[in-house]
Order: structure tokens, then C-alpha cells, then sequence
């Protein structure tokens, strides 16, 4: 099911590649999927009593990436323009190691979000009338889905300088 799955998305994607690729698109980065087993909602959904990682999904996530990141390098060499740069940017080993590693980061709380029970609630259900933390400074997620705005940041600053001259 999930080489069905993989591959159908894979496929998905390259067309949409080609079609910026033919309105213009020279310079692409594409973002792999993140570590979506180890999200709070999946957790609670699929990691059993101690709410750990549920690594039927992660193994999902690789597979997908390891398919994404071989599909750019051979799309990228049989585009006519030289120049064209499509760039696989990894976000699931940086987020991973950020969950994996909370302390090493300033975090302390990597397994819930702060909205809500931090479980379950997610997006729209997060909102002025639920619940948050006190200091979402300590949380790695912000609701049961995504990361926190310092997360981001230090995903970001990490992604820029591993990717900027990729795109040179």
C-alpha cells in the first residue's frame, strides 16, 4: 500500500514539477515530508500506551523521500535548461532531531502540544476559546500537528545554510 501510495504522489508531484518548470520555474526547492509518525496527534492515534513515535508512518515519510529526492535528481538532468536547480530539502532528519533531542535545543516538552490536552486538537480547533500553555517556549509543537514558531526558526536557520548555494 504505501509503494502504491509513494509512488502515485511521486508521480503527482513531477508533473507539477514540469509544469513550473515550463511556466518558468528554474530555481525549486521541494520539501520532503517530516517525520509525521512522531507528531502528537500520530502519537495518540498510533503509538500504543506510551504515546511513542509511530514508525509505520515515518517509514512512510523515508520511503517518500528517499523516492522525491531520486525523481528531482533525474528530472533535474533530463531538463533542457542547464541552469535549472531543483533542490530536495530534507526537513525530516532536522525535525527529527529536534523531537529526539528537545534539551539540546531549550525544550522541554516535545511529545504534546501546548494547545489544548496537546493530544488530539489541531489547527481550527486550536483557537481563542481553547486552552494553551503557559509557555509554548518549552513545546516543540504548538498544537497536535505543528511545530512551534521557535522550532521553525531553528529548522529554518539550519535549512538555509545547508541549501542557499544549492540554488546558486
Amino acid at each position: 500500500m504505501k509503494k502504491r501510495l509513494t509512488n502515485k504522489l511521486i508521480f503527482f508531484y513531477v508533473n507539477y514539477l514540469k509544469d513550473l518548470y515550463n511556466v518558468g520555474g528554474r530555481r525549486i526547492g521541494v520539501f520532503g515530508a517530516p517525520p509525521i509518525g512522531c507528531v502528537p496527534t500520530h502519537r495518540t492515534v498510533g503509538g500504543g500506551l506510551e504515546r511513542g513515535c509511530d514508525e509505520n508512518l515515518n517509514y512512510g515519510a523515508k520511503l517518500f523521500n528517499s523516492k522525491l529526492e531520486a525523481e528531482l535528481t533525474s528530472l533535474g538532468q533530463s531538463l533542457p535548461d542547464e541552469n535549472t536547480r531543483l533542490v530536495y530539502i530534507d526537513v525530516y532528519n532536522p525535525l527529527l532531531d529536534i523531537i529526539n533531542n528537545p534539551l539540546k535545543y531549550g525544550f522541554k516538552i516535545a511529545n504534546n502540544g501546548c494547545c489544548g490536552t496537546g493530544l488530539i486538537e489541531a489547527a481550527v480547533f486550536c483557537n481563542q476559546l481553547e486552552t494553551t500553555c503557559e509557555d509554548d517556549s518549552i513545546y516543540v509543537f504548538w498544537d497536535s500537528f505543528h511545530p512551534t514558531e521557535n522550532v521553525y526558526r531553528i529548522i529554518v536557520k539550519q535549512l538555509v545554510n545547508k541549501y542557499l548555494n544549492s540554488f546558486l
